[in-house]
């Protein structure tokens, strides 16, 4: 969501005012689309990482007003919970050297950010779920103070009208329920962006979600949830529940969820945002005084504020987004199903395939989206999350095959392609995709690592202790910036 909203009670009026104006910006977006130009020079790339603070037990600090006060940076922010905090990295080319600019410039902030957490008792950890989190750590008086968290928990459980059900069946179970969003809080990601075309925005769209699958499988890092292994990536799964607007009976009607893969491929940028508008009430109805076409009538660009307020409230895994900079438009793709961590390093390396493979296939003649299934996609990213690397993902023409059989043999060599294509300098490209190969080999990833350190410890009995140990050795390694397939277990 990203912006910070009053408190403030919603009337019927507020409720309808909002939808009037949505539409009307709706329009108005459609109209921008035919007739404005939008930026697009060559493509930059930026991230949004998401952290943990700790304390030196390894658990859970809820300090981040006093973190973020500490490392005194506007590129800081809250999160969702007052254990996390969030880095939003300017975008930056990747040509040339670029990436591994951009990989030295993400390791000196966390640096400086790290040293000024400890000035305050706390560390920061870049891991998807912080495996010591337990369930008394979640709960409303957990989130973050900013307004907006307060109030978007309200309207989330005014909607659904009961208490969260998170129900999440792994290796082991869990059955829970939650009286706040605070579990979303459990869930740390790592978001890239990418600047496009409206022309091309749906190819870019597709692409991304036929590769999302494939990305979270060598990039899984969320074993564990309040003790309990679950899934290679619970991230998924949690998220998903953790912020659903709907009883039981709207999930039988098939009343859509916040938190959702999509339903089908696209053909524009429009489709997406007439699904949002078309599918899901306002959950934080506030007008701005901005009129949209009045704006557009005089020769402005539009901010479309009701428009990107409600999208920031549709939580895509690939989520469209439409902004304004320096008085022209833009749109990108916020890829939202990375988890993070385990080093900057494996960071980079998840970054340098995503952005490899999305210079090479929405330019295919034949899309990969029109040989599959929509469903299949969506099939592709549930295993991955379950599985990780043992997860089974279908693609044209190989049928259904190990993720990494997928990976080596026909993603590694078109994200080196793209990679190319970007004019990445060759030695970079190298360096951050061998990571990549290097967890396929390997068959470890950084929910695999979190796993055999705890059951290498499983003989103690305590369960929790296991993975404090596990977690204190986890930041310690994750500061040398050693990619994690090369951690001993």
């Amino acid at each position: 969501m990203g912006r910070d909203v009053p408190v403030v009670v919603f009337s019927r009026e507020d409720r309808r005012k909002y939808r009037e104006k949505v539409h009307r910006c709706l329009d108005v977006f459609a109209q921008m689309l035919r007739e404005s130009r939008f930026e697009f020079e060559h493509p930059l790339a930026g991230l949004e990482i998401e952290l943990n603070i700790v304390d030196q037990h390894g658990e859970a600090a809820m300090r981040n007003a006093e973190v973020l006060a500490a490392i005194a940076q506007p590129d800081w922010a809250t999160e969702l919970g007052q254990f996390n905090i969030e880095i939003n990295i300017e975008p930056q080319t990747l040509t040339g050297d670029g990436a591994l600019r951009l990989e030295n410039d993400v390791r000196a902030r966390l640096n400086h950010a790290e040293e000024r957490a400890r000035s305050e008792g706390g560390h920061l950890a870049l891991i998807g779920i912080l495996p010591t989190l337990r369930e008394q750590d979640i709960g409303e008086g957990t989130l973050s103070a900013n307004p907006r968290y307060r109030l978007l928990n309200e309207q989330i459980f005014a909607a659904r009208g009961e208490d969260l059900h998170l129900a999440i069946e792994g290796v082991e179970r869990l059955d829970t329920h939650a009286d706040s969003v605070a579990p979303e809080a459990a869930c740390t990601s790592v978001q890239l962006h990418l600047q496009v075309s409206p022309e091309t925005f749906a190819a870019h769209w597709n692409a991304a979600q036929a590769i999302a699958g494939a990305q979270v499988a060598v990039a899984a890092n969320s074993p564990y949830l309040f003790g309990k292994e679950l899934h290679r990536e619970t991230r998924i799964t949690l998220f998903e529940q953790a912020t659903d607007t709907r009883p039981a009976e709207l999930k039988a009607q098939g009343v859509r969820p916040r938190v959702w893969f999509g339903e089908r491929w696209i053909t524009s940028v429009f489709d997406l945002f007439e699904e949002n508008v078309s599918y899901y009430p306002a959950l934080l109805p506030l007008c701005d005084e901005e009129d949209p076409r009045a704006e557009l009538e005089r020769g402005r660009v539009p901010h479309l504020h009701e428009l990107t307020l409600h999208n920031g409230t549709v939580y895509r895994w690939n989520r469209p987004v439409y902004a304004v900079v320096n008085g022209v438009p833009h749109l990108r793709v916020e890829n939202r199903v990375l988890p993070a961590g385990p080093s900057v390093a494996d960071i980079a390396a998840n970054a340098a395939f995503y952005y490899g493979l999305m210079r090479v296939l929405p330019y295919d003649e034949r899309p990969v989206w029109s040989q599959m299934s929509f469903r299949a996609a969506e099939d592709n990213l549930a295993a991955a999350a379950r599985h990780g690397l043992d997860a089974r993902l279908y693609w044209p023409g190989l049928g259904e095959v190990p993720a990494s059989e997928l990976i080596l043999r026909r993603l590694l060599p078109m994200a080196h392609d793209g990679l190319a294509r970007w004019g990445v300098h060759g030695p970079v490209a190298d360096r951050l995709l061998s990571i990549i190969e290097g967890r396929c080999l390997a068959g470890r990833t950084g929910a695999n690592w979190q796993v055999d350190r705890v059951r290498a410890q499983a003989g103690s009995g305590d369960r929790h202790e296991a993975l404090r140990g596990m977690t204190l050795e986890y930041i310690e390694r994750m500061h040398t910036n050693e990619p994690v397939h090369t951690w001993d277990v």
